[in-house]
């Protein structure tokens, strides 16, 4: 049986894809127009945020287009 592409990333989960702090996928999310938008499930303060894995993968896919190219 093939394992299931995992389709929605933790806040926390991201921040350890990324090998950022909390602080700094905040700081990376308001500086970036490119930076997949956060998820908010529920409508609370304290309702959990999630990413897109698709979008996150395209989102790193495109930042190292550049330097493949120099």
């Amino acid at each position: 049986m093939q394992a299931l592409a995992q389709i929605r990333v933790s806040y926390t989960s991201t921040c350890k894809l990324l090998d950022l702090s909390r602080e700094g996928l905040r700081k990376l999310i308001k500086k970036d127009p490119t930076f997949p938008r956060p998820i908010k499930e529920g409508d609370q303060m304290q309702s959990p945020v999630y990413f897109d894995y698709q979008e996150l993968l395209a989102w790193h896919k495109a930042q190292h287009e550049p330097r493949r190219h120099d």
